[in-house]
């Protein structure tokens, strides 16, 4: 395996520092806009911009959920034993601005799958998608992210693996390429 680093240490935090100010040029305070992550690893990016937005932002009420996809996705029924997150959104977002956050936009459709699963909690006004990493050139679905962190090129063969201080030990983004 080949391992480019993408994204690591300063740059990846000023990365997320501008996302932010990107979300908050277009919802202002937040009073009327929510965060969700995506689960398993959109949650660590919804955790962390929500995290930098109450440092930015410390008088206003920034609210973040998580939301599992597990039984929303297109190929639930072909995988053997899958095992659902837990989805933590304890506020209404029926009329707000939603943002839905994943770490690595792919193929869309686990995007299509988190519209889906959305819905339970109401109809927001409108539905953002900020992604730290697009892969581009690989979409299954017509799906484009509102904010992204960085554009990837790469081929299907090639995986992009990020890493999280809370889970993982540090913050950082690879590129892995199969040697042959």
């Amino acid at each position: 395996m080949l391992n480019l680093t993408l994204l690591d240490g300063q740059k990846f935090q000023i990365t997320i520092q501008r996302l932010c100010r990107q979300l908050i040029e277009n919802h202002n305070d937040f009073s009327e806009s929510v965060l969700i992550g995506i689960q398993p690893r959109g949650i660590y990016l919804a955790r962390r911009v929500a995290e930098e937005l109450r440092k930015i932002l410390p008088d206003s009420n920034i609210l973040q959920g998580d939301l599992d996809i597990t039984f929303y996705r297109d190929d639930f029924r072909r995988r053997d034993q899958l095992v659902p997150n837990q989805t933590k959104i304890d506020f209404i977002i029926e009329g707000k601005k939603v943002v839905m956050m994943d770490d690595v936009l792919w193929t869309g459709r686990t995007i299509r799958a988190a519209m889906d699963a959305m819905q339970a909690f109401g109809r927001p006004e409108k539905v953002e998608l900020l992604a730290l990493v697009d892969r581009r050139y690989s979409r299954h679905i017509p799906v484009a992210a509102d904010y992204v962190g960085i554009e990837v090129d790469s081929i299907a063969s090639q995986k992009v693996v990020v890493s999280w201080k809370e889970t993982d030990g540090e913050d950082k983004i690879i590129l892995l390429s199969e040697v042959k």
